[in-house]
């Protein structure tokens, strides 16, 4: 180990702790892409370029790493073998694994590893397999809790690319975007008890997208289907609104999970000619559009995320190439675009700080301003062509490609 990696891991490891600061699910602790406030700043620059503390190999899949009450864990495919382990963030030593044997396929042949990231609650970690397996496992031993199979119990379709929208836990249930029907009803949605996997309640009669179910408030949930963007009633499951949202184009898919933006506002956003909009829930409730654009803000597959009346995200197809965007949240203008031209990338909030890792493997730290775009730092982390998302706590990123995990101390 080069002395100044030995260096920066001493820093981590004698580091007095701080207050907590998990990433818990998808998106983080608010799944809005954002770090918890007690997390401290980034720097304004870098004297030198952060390294990599420690190399973890990782299986296939495309679902990020999650963070919470100090084990990092990572859901992956290894051979036959849906894995779930839990790793000491500091170290990346395997505190646990759980396995369940599966033999999914990819349709495409894209790759056959799950692509929802688990989410943990109350001591239990939730995870959703490509082929419909939903499993809870105690977090401080990895012992499996119970499973629901939402393929064969639900009639879960596949889509595409296999089963995709990752858990949200509200309450004393945890949501997954499934896509079928239960017992002669539609469940699209089917919230399960989180301590027995038991069905509580299943609403909205259309297919799972690849956008994750997000909370509104305590009571409500927003869901983004195949076809149409569904307000439900979390309690009952009664469907208050529906807004129809996909693109005409049948190989076409809703990706990017709509984002809180403050004052009932929602930013839903794909591409293949769906675009920008930007609605609010009214009181009666209902889905109002306040603006709606064409090649404003296109995300293709990333969530973008909001700070201070503006959206910052990925803006463009895979297949095309993808530009940085920093767009007006008020009406959807474009206020400046990022030179480099990618396959596209993910991002998160820091304060008010960009984390951008890119599909090239880089990490960019860029300013949350709409004064211009400014790359503060650019630094080769992982391989290219991977696109899953990545996970910050306690001053570390933890990233993935196609066959590692990696933390780089960032604070």
């Amino acid at each position: 180990m080069p002395s100044a990696l030995r260096f920066a891991a001493l820093l981590v490891l004698l580091a007095p702790p701080l207050p907590a600061a998990d990433w818990p699910q998808f998106l983080g602790p608010f799944r809005e892409g954002r770090a918890d406030p007690r997390e401290a700043g980034l720097p304004a620059t870098f004297a030198r370029e952060p390294e990599v503390l420690w190399r973890k190999s990782a299986g296939s899949g495309f679902a990020g790493p999650v963070l919470a009450e100090g084990k990092l864990i990572l859901f992956h495919r290894e051979g036959g073998d849906m894995t779930t382990e839990a790793l000491d963030p500091r170290t990346g030593k395997t505190l646990w694994r759980s396995v369940y044997v599966t033999d999914y396929v990819d349709s495409f042949g894209f790759d056959n590893g799950p692509r929802a990231v688990p989410a943990v609650a109350d001591g239990r970690v939730f995870t959703h397999g490509p082929e419909g397996r939903v499993t809870a496992l105690d977090l401080a031993t990895g012992r499996e809790l119970w499973a629901f199979d939402t393929a064969a119990k639900a009639g879960s379709p596949p889509g595409f690319f296999g089963r995709a929208p990752s858990p949200l836990v509200v309450g004393e249930r945890v949501w997954i975007a499934a896509g079928g029907e239960l017992d002669g009803r539609d469940a699209g949605v089917i919230a399960l008890d989180v301590r027995t996997g038991a069905p509580v309640v299943s609403a909205v009669g259309d297919e799972a997208g690849y956008a994750s179910p997000v909370a509104v408030g305590a009571e409500r949930l927003l869901a983004w289907m195949r076809n149409r963007l569904w307000l439900v009633e979390a309690s009952t499951g009664t469907v208050l609104d529906a807004r129809p949202l996909r693109s005409t184009m049948d190989a076409s898919v809703n990706a990017a999970t709509p984002l809180a933006c403050g004052d009932g506002r929602w930013f839903v956003s794909a591409g293949y000619g769906v675009g920008a909009n930007l609605l609010r829930i009214t009181d009666k409730p209902a889905l109002e559009e306040v603006w709606s654009r064409q090649d404003s803000l296109d995300c293709h597959y990333a969530t973008p995320v909001v700070y201070e009346g503006h959206l910052y995200g990925f803006h463009g197809r895979q297949e095309t190439g993808m530009k940085l965007r920093c767009v007006r949240l008020a009406d959807g203008e474009v206020v400046w675009e990022a030179p480099d031209k990618l396959p596209g990338g993910t991002l998160q909030l820091v304060h008010d700080r960009l984390l951008v890792v890119t599909e090239q493997g880089e990490l960019w730290v860029v300013p949350a301003s709409p004064a211009g775009f400014d790359k503060v730092l650019a630094v080769q982390i992982l391989r290219a062509g991977h696109r899953s998302h990545a996970a910050y706590a306690d001053g570390m990123l933890f990233a993935r490609d196609s066959e590692e995990l990696v933390a780089v101390p960032l604070r």
